[in-house]
C-alpha cells in the first residue's frame, strides 16, 4: 500500500524582529509554493506540511529551532534564514544531523556546504554587475556603509576590490552601524559623506535601519541624480517601510524585481496577492523562497525518498521556470544560475529595470573567474 502520510518540512523565517519584513515575505513565498504543490496533488498524493517557527531575527534562536525541527519534529529539510549570521548558526546543526538547508538569500559567497542549497545571488551575480554599472555611470569614488555583521563586512570588501579595477578608483570610507540603527545614528555619517563627496554610496544596511539610512540621506539634502545609494539589500520590502518617494532614484542589483513583466511573474504575483489579501511585499528573497520549494518538491517526486543522499542527485542540475527566468541548481557548487539585473527606484517604490542579463549567469561564489567586463556580452541595456 502506498505511503500517504504527510511530508513535513521545516520553515525558519523571522516573523518578528529587525528583519521581519523580509522574513514575512520569505515565509509567504514558502507557503505559496507549498500551496501550489498540494493543489497539484502533493508529492505522489502526499501532502506537504510546513512545521514553522519564528526565530525572531536572532541567530542563536535559529540554531535552537533548527535542532528542534530535526530532533523533535523529525524533519529532513529546512527552508530558512535571512542574515548570514543566522545561516552560519544553522549550518553546524544541519551538518551534525546530515540534513538539508535551502537558503534563499543573497550572501557574501566564499562558502560551500554539501548540506546547503544556495538559491540567492552570489557576489558574481549582483556585486560585479553593480560595481560595473555604478563606476561606469557615476564614477569610482565610493563610500561604503553597512550593518554590523558578517555579510556587510564581506560585501564591502568585495565591492572595494571590484572598484579597485577602475582607473581613478578610491574607497573613501567604510562604516558599520548597529542592526537597530535609527536616523540619528546616521547623522554623523551623512556629515562625513558631505565632506568627502563620493560619486556613490554603497549600502549593505539591512532590516528596519534601511529606512533610517535613506531618511537621513534625504534630510541631508543629497541628490540621487548625482550621488545615489547603490545597494544589494534595499528591496521592495525595505522601500515599503519608507515614506513615499524616499528611495526614488536610488539603485539596487538583484536577480528579481516585482516589475519583471514575464507571464510567469505576473501569474505568480496574482496568486500571491489573492492568497495573502494583498498584504505582501514580493522581493528577491521572496522569489527565491518560492522557487526553491518547487525545486525540492520536483526532486522529491523523482527520488521518492526524503533522505539527503537520495534527494541531492535530483536537486543538483535541476531547473525551474521561476518568476525571474529559468533557473538551474549548479551541480558543482550547490549554488543557482540566476539573472542579474540593475533596478532604479521609481516614485511608486517599484524598480525600473535599467539593465538585465540576457541569459543566466553561472554562480562563482569564490570569485575565481569574474571581472567587471565579464558580463557585458550578457547584458541588455534598457535605459540610463
Amino acid at each position: 500500500m502506498a505511503n500517504k502520510d504527510p511530508i513535513r518540512v521545516g520553515i525558519l523565517y523571522s516573523e518578528t524582529g529587525v528583519t521581519s519584513t523580509i522574513g514575512l515575505s520569505q515565509l509567504q513565498g514558502a507557503l505559496l509554493g507549498i500551496e501550489e504543490i498540494n493543489e497539484a496533488g502533493g508529492i505522489d498524493g502526499r501532502e506537504l506540511v510546513a512545521v514553522r517557527y519564528d526565530p525572531q531575527s536572532t541567530p542563536s534562536r535559529y540554531a535552537e529551532l533548527a535542532e528542534r525541527l530535526i530532533v523533535q519534529d523529525g524533519v529532513n529539510v529546512i527552508f530558512g534564514c535571512y542574515m548570514s549570521s543566522s545561516r552560519k548558526a544553522v549550518i553546524p546543526v544541519i551538518e551534525k544531523w546530515n540534513k538539508l538547508l535551502f537558503y534563499p538569500t543573497l550572501y557574501e559567497g566564499f562558502e560551500y556546504s554539501s548540506n546547503v542549497i544556495y538559491t540567492g545571488a552570489a557576489p558574481n551575480q549582483n556585486s560585479v554587475q553593480l560595481a560595473e554599472f555604478m563606476t561606469s555611470n557615476f564614477g569610482c569614488r565610493v563610500y561604503l556603509i553597512g550593518s554590523d555583521y558578517i555579510y556587510p563586512y564581506e560585501s564591502n570588501r568585495i565591492m572595494g576590490e571590484l572598484v579597485q579595477q577602475r582607473q581613478g578608483r578610491e574607497k573613501l570610507a567604510e562604516r558599520y552601524m548597529p542592526l537597530n540603527a535609527t536616523e540619528k545614528d546616521f547623522v554623523e555619517v551623512m556629515a562625513d559623506i558631505h565632506n568627502k563627496k563620493p560619486d556613490f554610496i554603497f549600502s549593505t544596511v539591512v532590516g528596519e535601519s534601511t529606512a533610517a539610512l535613506y531618511r537621513a540621506y534625504s534630510d541631508a539634502g543629497f541628490d540621487p541624480k548625482t550621488m545615489p545609494i547603490a545597494s544589494l539589500t534595499t528591496s521592495e520590502a525595505e522601500i515599503s517601510q519608507m515614506e513615499r518617494g524616499m528611495a526614488t532614484g536610488h539603485y539596487t542589483s538583484a536577480p528579481y524585481f516585482q516589475s519583471i513583466q514575464s507571464e510567469v511573474n505576473l501569474r505568480c504575483l496574482a496568486r500571491l496577492r489573492q492568497r495573502f489579501d494583498g498584504f505582501s511585499v514580493p522581493n528577491l528573497c521572496w522569489e527565491a523562497s518560492y522557487f526553491q520549494m518547487h525545486i525540492f518538491a520536483n526532486a522529491l517526486r523523482r527520488s521518492g525518498n526524503e533522505g539527503i543522499a537520495q534527494l541531492i542527485p535530483h536537486i543538483l542540475g535541476s531547473e525551474f521556470d521561476a518568476p525571474q527566468g529559468r533557473i538551474k541548481i549548479d551541480p558543482a557548487n550547490h549554488h543557482t544560475c540566476l539573472y542579474p539585473r540593475i533596478g532604479r527606484v521609481d516614485a511608486e517604490g517599484q524598480f525600473t529595470i535599467v539593465r538585465q542579463a540576457t541569459r543566466s549567469v553561472y554562480p562563482d561564489p569564490y570569485l575565481v573567474t569574474h571581472s567587471l567586463g565579464d558580463w557585458a556580452a550578457k547584458l541588455e541595456t534598457l535605459e540610463h
